[in-house]
């Protein structure tokens, strides 16, 4: 049975950590034991950010969205159940790009809704 030698396996694996490593401070991208270990925590912090991210942007919308509205007399929810009265449905990053930057085609919106609430109610 042959002898394998893994020189060139190991060597194309501690490359490809330094690799991602690079940026890093001290010995993390020099070493490669450290390296590993602030590799593996960086693609853990990744993969969690991911997903917080997708919640930060909505939260950010619904800001956008609570601010546009009350300039117009109403709160944020007032306003999309008066949206979901209305059968409009626009999600809140459309939402939140309509009430910066086109104030307009936004209180038409709010008007709609306050409609179908007020429909609603009577």
């Amino acid at each position: 049975m042959a002898h394998v030698k893994r020189g060139v396996t190991t060597h194309a694996r501690h490359k490809k950590v330094l690799k991602m490593a690079k940026g890093y401070r001290g010995r993390a991208k020099d070493c490669f034991r450290v390296a590993v270990e602030k590799v593996e925590k960086g693609l853990r912090y990744a993969y969690r950010d991911r997903r917080a991210k997708k919640r930060t942007f909505r939260a950010l919308w619904i800001q956008r969205i609570n601010a546009g509205v009350r300039e117009h007399g109403m709160v944020y929810s007032q306003f999309m159940n008066g949206l979901l009265h209305a059968g409009i449905t626009i999600d809140r990053k459309v939402l939140s790009d309509i009430a910066t930057h086109e104030p307009a085609a936004f209180k038409a919106l709010v008007d709609q809704s306050k409609a179908a609430l007020a429909k609603k109610a009577a």
